[in-house]
């Protein structure tokens, strides 16, 4: 199996848990509080954040690997994230599993037609810096088991 297969596998596996765990969420659950550090961020809206940050990294991805720069040095990831989370507020979390569904897709497509040396092509990644693109398809779903782990803790 080709790396950008497996990529595309732990995309799509990854992808399949994540939506399970929030699909399975009832009412109560989406206005636990996961962060309360600088702005209080709930269950639905680290889903919402999943969404978004997911759909402008793909964009930026592929901006790099067309030959672009990648992320601007001045870029504020807490600023993103705020507009974002603005953007989605009024979103059900059932229109932003449909989007979460949607996205993921569209990541794994990506992430399929690549070709090998598409992933040593390196630009800038607004978390991780400097780095190739192998490392930042790793980050989509490194990212997604990051925030499931801290809901876990809130929600023993």
């Amino acid at each position: 199996m080709s790396e950008i297969t497996e990529l595309a596998e732990k995309l799509k596996s990854e992808g399949e848990k994540i939506y399970g765990i929030f699909s399975a969420f009832t009412d109560s659950h989406w206005n636990a509080e996961v962060y309360t550090e600088g702005a209080t961020w709930t269950i639905r809206n680290v889903l919402s954040h999943l969404v978004t940050s997911e759909r402008g990294l793909i964009k930026l991805f592929e901006q790099i690997r067309q030959g672009g720069e990648g992320s601007s040095v001045a870029f504020s990831i807490d600023r993103y994230n705020a507009s974002m989370q603005a953007r989605t507020k009024e979103l059900s979390p059932e229109e932003l599993l449909e989007q979460y569904k949607s996205v993921r897709a569209e990541s794994i497509a990506w992430t399929s037609g690549l070709s090998e040396p598409d992933l040593e092509i390196r630009g800038r990644h607004p978390f991780l810096g400097l780095t190739t693109i192998r490392e930042m398809i790793k980050m989509l779903y490194i990212h997604n088991q990051t925030h499931y782990r801290d809901m876990k803790k809130v929600l023993k």
